[in-house]
């Protein structure tokens, strides 16, 4: 493979807590500069002729083709007897929205991106259904980006209403009882005072400079504010951002014109309403880290009474839901999924039947019924809708995704292994029958290890795809999500980070040390915050592993807070404004722990202009240093697109291109025959 492209160094010093901190490529901030510019147009040139050199990559587009150009569904609302989603039909770039009268009713086309001529990178979304089901607010998106345009479509007569709120971000919003006015929240892109956090009335059909304030929680970049409402109830809630998170909680009468009236100020804690006939409940972790739900009590000029509705179990909550009758209350215990059935009062009923090997989530409900939405799916079968009546639990298959993928030949193991401190960290093992039975093969691993984000049975069309290729999937359930409770979190946040690099380094050492893969047949891959994870693998350790797939990651974890809302994520990562934050993060921000001569495995590093999550910095920071620090020869690559932002939603062609481009590069660096 040829040379990497000339980056220029150009060091930036900054002196932080007293230590001098030396950044080569602090210019690749700059994304709109004529040198970045040309600079990706030079990256671009490089990844296209390794990739496009590679003779596997025909065979692998065809493959990739057939598992992801299916029908799919996803993004459900319920109001009443109509369903809302959307779904993408085979052949077409992107979903469109749609909704179905009743269960078995026929699905009838609302909105469709392509009939907006604005090319196939248009994306929509349906957000907010009305009360009555009469109204729909959806969502309009160019690739990746953050913010967006949102209208509000008459369902029956398929018309948008004149009523659209500009691009921007939505924060809140809520259809009036009637239906013939709205409530919102909207941070505009051209607000001439963009910290101005207030919430507006709107009638429909009237303009919008008539539109009237109806609470205002102040001005300034580190408030949100929010609306919780029903058809009878109508709420605000404040977070200010500050040395932690601070909650304001606010009741207010539609009707009303008086004031909103505060119920909580200065929650130190988590605090998320909803209502439930003329009900307040909330789910907290005062006093409860695994978290609790609690009935809340106002009173005049006093804290809130709280009274146990659910009580904290040893398992973390990981959702929950109301409909007409009950509380819906979702668990991670260990690595499996349970959906705990509870009447209005607290009174546990039963639970919805999860198989041990799925991943359950509750998609959609309606405070109008009992009947709840499941996606249910695992290692081996891909995302079905289901349709589960509460309490009886009778459960009928609502839609699937038809992906050609024949799990009969797939299982998985669970092992465990030791880490460095000797706690006790699982994992799964996953492939085919015959792959699992022994031996030494290619081995791909991911984990999250942060964020509360627990890793289990989920299916993977890129996984799907290096198993048929006879490699093993490896997901270790390392600290930093919620497997076993707000400990296992705690146990990798903030400057406790490096436990989780250290979970999952000792899970590859494992792997090679029980002879299951060897250093030349390792890959790791993960994206945003599991990204940060494989980014700090390959600059701890990059002599255990032959490849990495690094996605919209963070990587430079000094400068991470100055860019976008990056700051809202103190409270996991700490930054480098606090001395003792400072120290742990320079330990383990991979951008700084580059080493020069170092021999780096073979890196893909993917990103694109549109990410407001991770911005698109790290990746170009990351591979300008790694490529001129490497020592091993191998290709260090970035994957870049204009319009790749932190969600999948590229346009179907794209997304098999790039599924095609990941693939053809682990099987080339594995030496996976095709």
């Amino acid at each position: 493979m040829e040379r990497p492209p000339f980056s220029a160094v150009e060091p930036v010093t900054e002196v932080l807590h007293g230590v001098s901190i030396i950044d080569p490529y602090h210019w690749l901030e700059d994304q709109d500069s004529p040198e970045t510019r040309a600079w990706i147009e030079e990256q671009t040139r490089y990844a296209r002729a390794y990739l496009e050199a590679l003779p596997s990559r025909e065979p692998i587009e065809a493959r990739v083709r057939e598992l992801v150009d299916v029908e799919t569904f996803d993004s459900f609302l319920k109001s009443g007897t109509r369903y809302f989603f959307r779904k993408r039909l085979r052949g077409r770039e992107q979903p469109s929205i749609y909704f179905r009268e009743g269960t078995n009713g026929e699905d009838q086309l609302l909105v469709d991106p392509a009939a907006r001529g604005t090319g196939p990178h248009t994306e929509v979304k349906p957000l907010r259904v009305s009360s009555d089901g009469s109204l729909l607010l959806y969502e309009v998106k160019q690739g990746g980006e953050r913010m967006g345009t949102f209208e509000i479509l008459h369902v029956a007569n398929r018309t948008t209403l004149p009523d659209s709120l500009t691009h921007g971000y939505l924060r809140a919003f809520a259809f009036a009882p009637d239906s013939k006015s709205f409530y919102y929240v909207h941070e505009a892109e051209q607000a001439e005072r963009p910290f101005y956090r207030a919430a507006f009335h709107h009638v429909l059909g009237t303009n919008s400079a008539a539109d009237r304030e109806i609470f205002c929680a102040g001005e300034n970049d580190k408030l949100r504010l929010a609306i919780v409402s029903t058809k009878r109830q109508f709420a605000f809630l404040v977070h200010r951002f500050l040395d932690r998170t601070y909650t304001d909680f606010y009741l207010w009468g539609m009707r009303s014109s008086g004031p909103a009236i505060p119920v909580l100020r200065d929650a130190d804690y988590h605090f998320a309403p909803c209502f439930l006939e003329g009900r307040i409940l909330a789910i907290v972790d005062q006093n409860a880290p695994n978290r609790k739900i609690v009935e809340v009590q106002p009173r005049k000029n006093q804290s809130p009474l709280y009274f146990n509705l659910v009580a904290e179990a040893g398992a973390s909550i990981s959702n929950w839901a109301v409909t007409r009758n009950h509380i819906l209350v979702s668990y991670v215990r260990g690595t499996r999924t349970q959906i705990a059935i509870f009447d209005a009062f607290g009174k546990r009923l039963g639970q919805i039947p999860c198989d041990q090997r799925q991943t359950v989530r509750i998609a959609a409900c309606s405070p109008d019924d009992d009947e709840i939405l499941l996606e249910r799916e695992s290692f081996t079968r891909p995302i079905e809708i289901v349709r589960c009546l509460v309490p009886s639990c009778e459960i009928s298959s609502w839609a699937q995704r038809p992906v050609p993928f024949d799990s009969i030949d797939y299982a998985h193991v669970k092992a465990s292994f030791p880490s460095k401190d000797g706690t006790t960290i699982p994992i799964f093992i996953v492939g085919r029958r015959d792959i699992l039975a022994g031996g030494t093969h290619p081995v791909i691993m991911t984990s999250c290890g942060g964020c509360g984000i627990s890793m289990t049975p989920q299916f993977s069309v890129l996984v799907a795809l290096m198993m048929e290729h006879g490699c093993l999937f490896a997901l270790p359930n390392i600290r930093g999500g919620l497997e076993f409770g707000q400990q296992w979190h705690n146990a990798a946040k903030r400057r406790n980070r490096q436990t989780a690099y250290d979970d999952f380094l000792c899970a590859a050492e494992w792997l090679i040390k029980t002879g299951r893969t060897s250093p030349g047949k390792l890959a790791i891959f993960g994206g945003s915050n599991s990204g940060l994870l494989v980014g700090a693998a390959l600059t701890q350790r990059p002599e255990l592993f032959r490849a990495v797939v690094c996605m919209v990651p963070i990587l430079d974890m000094l400068r991470y807070h100055l860019f976008d809302n990056a700051h809202l994520s103190k409270d996991e990562f700490g930054t480098a404004d606090d001395a003792d934050d400072f120290a742990a993060l320079a330990k383990y921000s991979p951008y700084h722990n580059i080493r020069q001569g170092m021999a780096y495995p073979a890196t893909m590093i993917v990103s694109g202009d549109a990410d407001g999550n991770c911005n698109p910095l790290h990746a170009r920071k990351m591979i300008a240093h790694l490529q001129r620090a490497n020592g091993s020869g191998r290709p260090i690559f970035l994957d870049y697109s204009k319009f790749r932002g932190h969600s999948p939603v590229l346009p179907l062609g794209e997304r098999i291109a790039a599924l095609r481009d990941r693939v053809a590069f682990l099987c080339d660096q594995l030496d996976l025959p095709i």
